[in-house]
């Protein structure tokens, strides 16, 4: 029965542009393996791209993924590539004609191509069957082990099960979405002994439930780090963002013991964003989760540990030692420490938001809401990079997509490349000069009042859906009295605290602060939470890298 269920919610997919023949591989696979496997077909690499995403957030399994290598945008080797990704224990297969051959081969050596074929593969009993039947029998005896998901039972209209949703996801934590009200939920939560009146639960791989379970207890319980193997480490990179994953990979790949820890999700702001274009090395953009998993494995591999769901509260000099704590009382010391804490996105203000925040009203990318906004009307609040690759994202599905702007226009602090997509989507409108007067809804968002700030006119609009991207605060109020900050709470570092050409009054050492350095020696700063920094993500990963350079600098001469 086991085997039948899992097979059941096993998946094979493919992938043509061609609608005829997308449908005649569908219909062949479902003749022969539609009442063990499900079939699912998509006309493009971004549309499969999108459902293997979804598949690996639901915990669904895919055993073989069929692709055409003739494909406009995204041909199929480029497109296997980033399944590979998303599902490496997938058996891979090319469909080509004739001509492309060469380019099937070559594929065996960029993404591990298990077989291609030739179109047409009329008779499929001759041609299709026998090569996908020893496929499926090798994903079944390989070494991979497909793990139970972690199951999750809420409400729809809740923040702190929005919040839970959002933590998995981003932690690359496969799970199933349960909604209390259906019948499945309810099943749940009676196999739990729960009335749902404390929700969300949460059904671990192993069957334990856990009831409003908190982000340490859960990262714990659904197999992710969260306690230190050692007492003292080389280096201790606080945060997990672009700056930090790149402290992580270059300080365990020099040989510094390297811990990183994040108090949330690896990737930070970039890793919920649904397409990075400007990034070097990736002309067809890449996904902030997608280079944040890559990131991780890479730290990973080179022997970083990296804890999750761990708050840092404090940082101590203690001699030579440096000592970092955490919110449950315990610490680790190090010889240095990488501060890249990264920010937040400020909250809005206007009346109802904070109690409509995760019911409807989302902080971010909020990537994990995305299927809920088919069909509807959707407003982003802000006018910077994330806010347009947010409503770039969005504008797939959704009926209509609105921008809400304080400035004139999104030159001011959008990159061009966005502004012309934006420009050129017919459901993606901006309304410059406006703001938020108040949201309104019972248990979810339901309307908002928005102002035009030149005239002082007010509109009430029908809304469920708002994604909110207003400026950023840095995470450093634990280093208050420790750490020197400006006025807006970013690190100084460097030639910043040198301004007239003298150390800070309480720096001992007879050199002056490498340009990194914080006014603590050893304590360095990148990324967003340095003051004046750039705030892309290619100066984030750039500024880990040279913070790593001088922290072998100081250790050498400490």
């Amino acid at each position: 029965m086991a085997q039948a269920a899992e097979a059941a919610r096993t998946v094979i997919l493919t992938v043509d542009d061609d609608p005829g023949v997308s449908r005649a591989v569908a219909r062949d696979l479902r003749r022969r393996y539609g009442e063990s496997y499900r079939i699912v077909r998509a006309e493009s690499g971004e549309s499969a791209l999108d459902a293997l995403r979804e598949l690996k957030l639901r915990g669904d399994l895919v055993a073989v993924i069929l692709a055409d290598y003739r494909m406009p945008q995204m041909n199929g080797i480029e497109f296997l590539e980033q399944a590979l990704d998303v599902y490496p224990g997938a058996r891979r297969i090319l469909l080509t004609a004739y001509a492309d051959t060469s380019a099937a081969i070559d594929a065996i050596n960029i993404v591990d191509l298990d077989h291609y074929l030739l179109k047409p593969w009329d008779p499929p009993e001759e041609k299709l069957y026998p090569v996908l039947d020893d496929l499926l029998e090798a994903w079944r005896c390989s070494d991979f082990r497909p793990v139970p998901s972690t199951k999750v039972v809420g409400h729809r209209w809740s923040a702190r099960s929005s919040d839970v949703r959002e933590f998995l996801a981003r932690n690359q934590v496969p799970y199933r979405w349960y909604s209390a009200e259906e019948p499945e939920g309810q099943r749940l939560l009676a196999a739990a002994g729960q009335d749902g009146q404390r929700l969300p639960l949460v059904i671990t791989p192993d069957g334990v439930p856990l009831v409003e379970p908190e982000a340490p207890e859960l990262a714990a319980r659904v197999g992710l780090a969260t306690t230190p193997a050692a007492d003292f480490y080389d280096l201790v990179v606080i945060g997990g963002g672009p700056a930090g994953l790149g402290a992580a990979v270059y300080g365990a790949s020099e040989g510094l013991r390297t811990v990183l820890v994040e108090r949330s999700a690896t990737g930070g702001q970039a890793g919920q964003s649904s397409r990075i274009e400007n990034y070097l090395g990736f002309p067809d953009g890449v996904s902030g989760a997608q280079l944040t998993e890559r990131a991780r494995r890479q730290a990973a591999k080179f022997g970083a540990e990296i804890l999750t769901a761990r708050e840092v509260t404090g940082l101590e000099v203690n001699g030579a030692a440096r000592t970092v704590r955490f919110s449950d009382g315990s610490a680790v010391a190090t010889h240095s420490v990488i501060l890249a804490t990264g920010v937040s996105y400020r909250q809005l203000e206007a009346p109802g938001c904070n109690d409509l925040t995760g019911c409807g009203v989302f902080y971010g990318s909020a990537l994990t809401e995305a299927a809920s906004c088919q069909g509807h009307d959707v407003y982003i609040v802000g006018g910077a990079n994330s806010a347009g690759q947010a409503a770039m994202y969005l504008a797939r599905g959704a009926k209509s997509v609105t921008l809400l702007v304080r400035g004139s226009d999104l030159s001011a602090s959008m990159s061009y490349y966005l502004v012309q997509q934006i420009s050129e989507a017919p459901n993606i409108s901006v309304r410059a000069r406006t703001v938020v007067e108040s949201a309104h809804g019972s248990d979810h968002l339901e309307q908002l009042t928005l102002r035009d700030m030149d005239t002082g006119r007010t509109e009430l609009v029908d809304a469920q859906w708002m994604f909110v991207f207003i400026g950023a605060a840095p995470l450093t109020g634990w280093l208050d009295g420790t750490v020197l900050r400006d006025e807006h709470g970013f690190i100084l570092a460097g030639p910043d605290l040198t301004p007239d050409g003298r150390p800070p009054a309480d720096w001992e050492l007879d050199r002056p602060p490498y340009h990194l350095e914080t006014n603590i020696p050893g304590v360095f700063v990148a990324g967003d939470a340095r003051a004046e920094s750039a705030k892309r993500v290619a100066s984030a990963v750039g500024e880990g890298a040279m913070a790593v350079m001088l922290v072998h600098r100081y250790l050498e001469q400490s």
